[in-house]
């Protein structure tokens, strides 16, 4: 039987919750685990999550809450100007979780993390690509921050491959319920806002079987669902592009 791929959205913090994920999904030593960013803020245990997946040398992606925790701590001194920013986007629990002093092994770790991950058949990147731009043009920016502009698109951005993203919770999609997945020309969206008020549903996706795995943040409801019965299509003439609907 082939190694199983499964791929993680958003944990924000949560750290109990995935750990129960992942007695759901209960991983051999031959499954590949890949997780799509933004392991921290939000949450109240950000330096737990990063232990666990450093720790067990699970592949991982620059997300932009790691973007600006790096901004504003990846010098060595505190970026002012940037600080403000990260404490808005949920930063202030992560600096908690760490009693206030984030460990240089822990800062190098971020910094070591790729923007993108091509594994042949599918392409993981957390937030997206800009569609009218080669690869080797887009930044960090494109890479960990972009939403309207890339979930748009009529085409697929790569005409073999499937982009699976994190970044942008499905439920601010037009019509789109809580816990659903998202599908548009050639991407799939699985952040389905574990922190957030309105959700409370980590996902995690067995690219393999084309199995979803779910438990909710709060009532620790757990479903596995294929992945035909969990996602929605969206007309991309629906998006408005302003890019502003959630960090």
């Amino acid at each position: 039987m082939p190694h199983r791929r499964i791929v993680i959205g958003d944990v924000h913090g949560h750290y109990d919750t995935l750990l129960n994920l992942l007695d759901e999904i209960a991983p051999n030593e031959e499954d590949k685990i890949y997780f799509l960013g933004d392991l921290i803020d939000r949450g109240p245990q950000s330096q737990e999550v990063i232990n666990f997946v450093k720790d067990n040398d699970y592949s991982c992606l620059l997300g932009n809450h790691e973007q600006m925790l790096l901004n504003t701590l990846g010098e060595g001194e505190i970026d002012s100007h940037q600080l403000q920013g990260w404490l808005y986007g949920g930063g202030y629990p992560t600096l908690l979780s760490y009693e206030h002093h984030i460990p240089i092994d822990h800062i190098n770790w971020l910094k070591s993390l790729p923007l993108y991950l091509d594994l042949g058949d599918i392409w993981l990147v957390h937030a997206g690509v800009h569609p009218t731009l080669p690869l080797e043009e887009q930044t960090t920016e494109h890479f960990c921050w972009i939403r309207d502009a890339f979930h748009s698109i009529n085409e697929p951005y790569f005409p073999d491959k499937l982009i699976i993203t994190g970044h942008t919770i499905t439920f601010t999609f037009p019509g789109v319920l809580p816990g659903k997945l998202v599908s548009g020309a050639g991407w799939l969206d699985i952040d389905t806002g574990a922190y957030h008020p309105h959700s409370g549903w980590l996902t995690a996706l067995d690219v393999t079987n084309e199995q979803v795995y779910q438990i909710h943040r709060k009532t620790k409801t757990k479903r596995v669902v294929p992945l035909s019965e969990a996602v929605v299509s969206i007309d991309p003439s629906s998006i408005i592009k302003n890019d502003q609907r959630t960090l």
